[in-house]
């Protein structure tokens, strides 16, 4: 389970999305320097040619080569969403993963329009396969939204048939198949008036995706008027009716147990990382990530290539993950755990819009270098 959403605003495009995948597997967000071309790259199950590489900075599951969603120093941003599909991945010999193609999309895409390009033809040659989870064996393929400062595609799968359609103002895609008769390109095998729909698995259900797709679209809907905070306030949604500290309920029969910060630990499911970027034309992203699900972590001001080194520790994601662990069995602790949190986010924040109105790199680098010095601090308060 995921979520991904882009909205343009006055001047940027801003690109979100919230990972979500075992509890247990720990995620890591690291910058990957420029990779001069090889003679052949080896991701997770497959070796293929290496052309080289842009810088990016990327979050990743620590046993996978690929991420789950990232932002390039082009101000390329891509993530991928599991679907299901008529396709069967399980028959599908190992091949690419989605964070395979995510990885490879921000390695060599300078804008949304080349990352759609690298993606579809890396798709139709390769193919999709192998698990994408550590503890099961659980192929699947993807959709994927990609953006720059500009323009930004979504794409769906269903392993070497794809279909895509532009942003426009913006776009948010979920765990199901969105696009209808709405795609402006597709894989040759696909008619001009096919219904991509027909390709999602009808008995499926849809409920898992529903719910989050109405509150991120619904901020997508917000157009220009959109910041960073509003973004950040959907990412930490408990669902509709619910504050982002109180934990959902059961899941029930319409799904709405499945949130954008997702707790759901007895379907394997769990919000483990999370990513905004600001994407600006002339202008290096800049980037708030998190560790975790975002209603018991904090945002973590970056600005590629400099980021809190800690980001990059296993360890780190492991405090967030007792802290969860925590509110999880003793709900009326989030609130003052929020509240906690948040003074020191939105320091942060302040430190890090000061830092980047002056416009000085040195002082980018400087604040992002340490910014995880309140952030560890609150933690340990928090015994963790």
């Amino acid at each position: 389970m995921c979520d991904t959403l882009c909205v343009r605003t006055s001047g940027a495009m801003l690109f979100a999305k919230n990972s979500d995948r075992h509890p247990d597997e720990a995620q890591v967000v690291e910058w990957h320097v420029r990779r001069a071309a090889g003679a052949a790259l080896r991701t997770q199950y497959l070796t293929t040619a290496d052309p080289g590489a842009h810088a990016f900075l990327g979050s990743r599951p620590t046993w996978l080569w690929g991420v789950e969603h990232g932002v390039n120093e082009h101000g390329v941003a891509i993530g991928n969403e599991k679907i299901w599909t008529v396709d069967r991945p399980r028959e599908q010999p190992r091949a690419l993963l989605g964070m395979d193609l995510v990885r490879l999309g921000l390695e060599r895409a300078r804008s949304a329009e080349e990352a759609l390009t690298v993606l579809t033809t890396l798709l139709e040659r390769h193919g999709q396969g192998g698990s994408g989870e550590p503890h099961r064996d659980e192929p699947y393929f993807s959709s994927f939204l990609l953006a720059d400062p500009d323009a930004g595609f979504v794409l769906e799968t269903s392993n070497r048939t794809w279909a895509a359609r532009p942003i426009g103002g913006g776009a948010a895609i979920s765990n199901r198949v969105s696009l209808t008769t709405d795609w402006t390109r597709a894989s040759s095998n696909i008619a001009t008036d096919v219904d991509f729909d027909t390709y999602r698995r009808p008995r499926m259900p849809t409920a898992i995706a529903d719910h989050r797709l109405e509150l991120t679209s619904a901020t997508v809907a917000r157009g220009s008027a959109t910041t960073v905070v509003d973004v950040a306030r959907t990412l930490r949604s408990h669902g509709e009716g619910r504050s982002a500290d109180e934990l959902p309920d059961d899941i029930g029969p319409d799904g709405n147990g499945f949130t954008v910060c997702m707790h759901r630990r007895e379907s394997h499911s769990q919000t483990t990382a999370s990513m905004i970027a600001e994407l600006r034309a002339a202008t290096p992203p800049r980037a708030w990530v998190c560790l975790g699900n975002p209603c018991s972590s904090v945002y973590v001001p970056c600005f590629p290539p400099a980021i809190a080194p800690e980001l990059a520790e296993q360890d780190q994601w492991r405090r967030f993950s007792r802290l969860r662990e925590r509110v999880e069995a003793l709900p009326e602790q989030l609130a003052d755990v929020r509240a906690g949190l948040a003074i020191v986010e939105a320091e942060l924040w302040a430190e890090a819009d000061a830092a980047f109105a002056s416009g000085e790199r040195s002082r980018l680098d400087a604040f992002a270098l340490t910014a995880f010095a309140p952030v560890d601090a609150v933690l340990h308060r928090l015994g963790v």
